[in-house]
């Protein structure tokens, strides 16, 4: 399997290590990010914007009960960060061709998957990237980071997902596929909304459609840049209250950097500075096409105990 290594700035420790070396290096590292407005022992963050009255108004919107699945296929040639990658080996009993089971004669299969959980369609938790080993709420990474699992912000620990989904599609105003490399921010964001006839709600998941998914089918390598939300476009959205930010894209924030200094500042924007979750690589082409700006959207995520992450496959009902 292809992995694309892009030295130094995309191997997610290091990045962490530049990151808390120019936060120190600028004075960022002290300014105000906790404790959350959700309260300083709170460690769900925006999920709190759910509610039972938010998911019956989101149920409203099916009206044709058309699916749409969210996640993508994930397999060995799946593009992902070396050394993350996706293998399976399946099972028989005794070694295939042995007696079958009882009368009825009952034969089957089993399965091993080993595979890094973040890589193709995945959810981000709280606990996967902070701010010089700061996470979400201020939590330190001693107090949660084992080798066997997180002890808090384990996305075994998320609560079903059932609200309003809405999807922004940029290629309306930047082409489709949008060129690598285009920000996203507020006011790209809210003539976005504005096309699509919707008002961004507190509760809310925010899909973008850019089709570089789509445009990248059959590689099996990540882009080394794509376009995706900014940072200012990002507090945008956690100001008003969304629960989730996703795109079908890699990383869902710009790249290139808006600051090359400061690397994957979206991703702590989102997870460390709000508690906002990140929905990467959302497979959201046919909501486009079918010109779908807002529907239900219901996720579930495994229950693994103790993972950063998620592989994951939303579905979106209209």
């Amino acid at each position: 399997m292809k992995r694309l290594m892009i030295a130094g700035l995309f191997v997610l420790g290091a990045c962490q290590s530049t990151q808390a070396e120019e936060l120190a290096a600028d004075g960022a590292a002290s300014e105000s990010w906790y404790p959350s407005k959700y309260g300083a022992d709170d460690r769900l963050g925006a999920l709190n914007n759910l509610s039972a009255e938010k998911t019956a108004a989101a149920a409203k919107l099916v009206t044709t009960g058309k699916t749409y699945a969210l996640g993508m296929v994930t397999g060995r040639d799946t593009p992902a960060y070396g050394p993350r990658e996706y293998d399976v080996t399946v099972l028989q009993l005794s070694d295939g061709s042995g007696t079958p089971l009882g009368e009825n004669m009952a034969t089957g299969n089993d399965d091993i998957v080993d595979v890094w959980v973040g890589i193709g369609s995945q959810i981000d938790g709280l606990g996967h990237m902070g701010i010089n080993h700061e996470y979400y709420n201020g939590v330190p990474v001693a107090d949660f980071v084992t080798t066997s699992g997180l002890t808090q912000f384990g996305t075994h620990l998320l609560p079903p997902i059932a609200t309003r989904g809405v999807l922004l599609d940029m290629t309306k105003a930047f082409g489709d596929p949008v060129a690598p490399g285009t920000a996203f921010n507020t006011d790209e964001i809210e003539a976005a909304a504005k096309r699509a006839g919707v008002s961004i709600e507190a509760g809310d998941v925010v899909l973008f459609y850019t089709g570089t998914m789509k445009s990248q089918a059959g590689s099996s390598e990540l882009s080394p840049a794509e376009p995706g939300i900014g940072v200012d476009g990002i507090q945008y959205l956690a100001d008003l209250g969304v629960v989730a930010i996703g795109s079908d894209t890699w990383a869902v924030e710009v790249i290139p950097f808006e600051n090359e200094a400061r690397p994957f500042d979206g991703h702590l924007t989102m997870l460390a500075k709000n508690g906002v979750y990140i929905l990467e690589n959302m497979v959201t082409d046919e909501l486009a096409a079918d010109g779908v700006t807002e529907f239900f959207f219901t996720l579930g995520a495994p229950r693994l105990e103790g993972t950063v992450q998620a592989i994951i496959n939303p579905v979106g009902i209209r």
